[in-house]
């Protein structure tokens, strides 16, 4: 383990000048990095991104690193790499430490959400939870995912993460372990967008879906949003092609879950709170719920009144976070058991 550490500490000093330098030409934002790496090119922005990349990597290795630390002696973890579609995508297994021979667990896809966010200290406690009911978990790395390289940096949003998600499925359940007949899906912010438009894909791929603060429109969410974050996302997504909402609407309408809420036959557990100012209430999950509402669908919700953290309620020390656990695992139990 010290040697991974002193391995990222080294990486963050080296990087340090050269990030320096960066702010100096130029603001650096979170997802700058969106052309193909040259790893022999001998200019100092190439050179940069390499560094920027080697640190991501080395971040998740301490992310591995302090999993197996704390939660090791429960919940066994495997880093695989799974086919989707002509790509291979990272990703963990997790099992508990002990599984009867021939005995078939139902099985939960964990989506996380974010720009280029990916398995952190935040979903330890879920997953816990989880292996401890006997479910296995499969944490899919999907494209634009940092950590694993600046090709799997590279996504499309609400197409290759959509598909990067059921692959994710389509592989847990062909594990002799899993019944591929009980396969949940549970997911946050970007997650939850991902996890609808699965659901919407595939209506009969799972037997219980949660989404929780999902975005569902993303013409909505690009009206919001800072320009130079819009303009990042327009440029990351080869379906958006650079153009914004104005200029290419039809890519977005696309993969706005809002847009294919009569496809939905797996019951939904939807979660949200007041007060969150990454997707607001009253343009994404306020409307899905009236939406499921008006076509007759199977769900539950719960909204949470301005709980602490807004957005990421779902990762604070407080009752909310623990009332969403429990609304979660007897979703699961109920839908899958």
């Amino acid at each position: 383990m010290m040697k991974h550490l002193l391995f990222a500490a080294a990486l963050a000093v080296a990087a340090a000048p050269a990030l320096a330098a960066a702010q100096d030409k130029k603001e650096v934002k979170e997802g700058a990095l969106t052309s193909y790496i040259n790893l022999d090119a001998g200019d100092a922005d190439t050179k940069l991104e390499v560094i920027e990349q080697e640190l991501f990597a080395a971040q998740q290795q301490s992310v591995r690193l302090e999993f197996l630390l704390e939660q090791g002696e429960a919940v066994h973890m495997d880093y695989v790499q799974y086919p989707s579609g002509e790509e291979l995508i990272p990703g963990y297994v997790f099992t508990p430490k002990r599984m009867n021979s021939g005995e078939r667990h139902p099985a939960v896809v964990l989506v996380h959400g974010g720009f280029h966010e990916r398995f952190n200290v935040e979903w330890f406690l879920l997953i816990r939870g989880l292996v401890d009911r006997g479910y296995v978990v499969v944490f899919p790395e999907y494209r634009g995912s940092r950590g694993y390289g600046e090709n799997l940096y590279r996504n499309d949003y609400g197409v290759t993460d959509t598909a990067d998600v059921l692959a994710a499925a389509d592989y847990v359940g062909r594990k002799p372990f899993v019944d591929p007949n009980r396969l949940g899906i549970i997911g946050e912010s970007r997650g939850g967008m991902t996890t609808l438009l699965a659901i919407e894909k595939e209506p009969k791929k799972f037997k219980a879906a949660v989404d929780v603060v999902g975005l569902t429109d993303f013409v909505a969410y690009m009206a919001y949003k800072p320009e130079y974050r819009r303009k990042e996302v327009a440029k990351e997504s080869a379906s958006f092609g650079g153009k914004l909402p104005n200029e290419n609407l039809a890519a977005y309408m696309a993969v706005s879950p809002i847009n294919g809420v009569e496809k939905i036959e797996t019951p939904l557990l939807v979660l949200a709170s007041t007060g969150d100012k990454i997707a607001p209430l009253s343009l994404h999950t306020g409307r899905l719920i009236d939406v499921l509402k008006a076509r007759g669908k199977r769900f539950e919700s719960h909204i949470y009144d301005n709980a602490p953290g807004g957005h990421i309620f779902m990762h604070g020390d407080q009752p909310e976070r623990d009332d969403a656990y429990s609304r979660i695992y007897a979703w699961l139990q109920a839908n899958l058991k």
